[in-house]
């Protein structure tokens, strides 16, 4: 089955395409990843996605032509990948997130037991224009069987990656980082899958990206291979601050979004900086080694036993400058990249959706109720036949 993954993470650069050939039933796939594309949002769209991920008021009109505008970006993705790899058999698309609220899990707010997620990008639009059946809005069946909605991409780790041998980490460093703990399993010979954790460790980029974004006036959106942080120094005193927000000390499952590290810690980390009288490039090496730092503590805290080797993946593993921070706080342990391991890195997001759209048009329950706190496993995401506008 040929299937086209689409997602735009919590970095908001533009909707990164996955054509692949997917075969096989349930974790025991074989995948082919044919081509990839990435189409950049239009500096007004990202910013208007942005706006509204901070908070800012949109109105209802505004709102769904902001889905619309999505949505269309999502399917000329699509078109594109299509028109050079030819026609497909379906379309997964993870859609833009532009906010997430996990469910309250503490007895005083039983009350709201069911968190709330919202991914822009009509699926059914895109279904329209590319005449493809199409699978969206993957994460409400979690929520609504009491999960976070996240992490999703933890079985798709556990499919593609698993080692039969080594207990591996995979560490998603988009704007907001996640994690993946898998047990060694060969799925050839163990048909029953391991406990597989995973949760988000916190800011991945989202800090970065807002400090050159500030420092450069506007002129950058990222920090080409860290280049600018390694020119400062850390102020370990800041990131010993930051690392006591309360995120950091609660249990998974949990996740979190720009919602929390996004423009408003941005700010308050530029205040609490404001004593200590850094200069850009210190700042963005202030907030690299916090990135590196929560990832760290994040394994410390809740792993059972620290891998064998740790792989990343997302735009933060290209950063060489946050890979070797990262190095620095794991001295014994092996990181490389999925792209080492035959998984692209940079499409490896895509690629999990593919792959879930896929389970869901066979009705394979691809949720991982450890992972995301949900009551039972679930198949994940709507799925929209093609309708005809003429």
């Amino acid at each position: 089955m040929r299937v086209v993954g689409l997602i735009s993470g919590t970095a908001v650069d533009g909707v990164d395409g996955v054509i692949a050939d997917i075969q096989g039933s349930g974790y025991a796939l074989k995948v082919n990843v044919i081509a990839g594309e990435t189409i950049p949002y239009p500096p007004a769209l990202r910013q208007q996605i942005l706006a509204v991920c901070a908070g800012e008021a949109i109105a209802m009109a505004d709102l769904a032509e902001l889905d619309e505008a999505i949505a269309q970006l999502f399917a000329q993705t699509a078109l594109a990948l299509i028109a050079q790899h030819g026609p497909v058999d379906l379309v997964a698309s993870h859609g833009q997130t532009v906010f997430h609220r996990p469910p309250e899990r503490s007895p005083q707010n039983c009350d709201r037991p069911l968190g709330y997620t919202v991914q822009l990008g009509r699926g059914d639009v895109i279904s329209a224009l590319t005449q493809c059946p199409t699978v969206s809005d993957f994460r409400q069946a979690d929520i609504a069987v009491g999960g976070e909605g996240a992490p999703l991409v933890p079985p798709i780790d556990l499919a593609l990656l698993s080692h039969p041998i080594y207990t591996r980490c995979v560490q998603n460093i988009g704007g907001i980082g996640n994690v993946t703990l898998l047990p060694p399993w060969d799925v050839t010979h163990q048909p029953r899958p391991p406990k597989v954790i995973g949760w988000d460790t916190g800011p991945g980029n989202s800090l970065l990206d807002l400090a050159v974004e500030h420092f450069s006036a506007g002129h950058q959106t990222y920090d080409h291979n860290g280049n600018w942080a390694a020119q400062g120094t850390p102020c370990q005193a800041l990131v010993d601050q930051w690392l006591q927000h309360p995120y950091f000390q609660q249990l998974p499952p949990k996740s979190t979004g720009r919602e929390l590290f996004g423009k408003g810690f941005f700010t308050r980390c530029l205040e609490e900086a404001t004593s200590f009288h850094l200069s850009p490039a210190d700042m963005l090496a202030t907030l690299t080694e916090f990135t590196a730092c929560s990832i760290t503590l994040s394994y410390q805290s809740y792993l059972p036993q620290l891998p064998d080797e740790v792989l990343l993946c997302g735009g933060g593993s290209q950063n060489a400058y946050l890979v070797s921070r990262l190095q620095q706080q794991l001295p014994d342990i092996t990181i490389r990249s999925t792209t080492a391991v035959g998984v692209p890195a940079d499409l490896k997001e895509a690629l999990a959706f593919a792959v879930l759209g896929y389970w869901r048009y066979h009705q394979f329950p691809s949720n991982l109720p450890e992972v995301t706190g949900a009551g039972r496993s679930v198949s994940l995401g709507i799925l929209q036949e093609p309708l005809k506008l003429s």
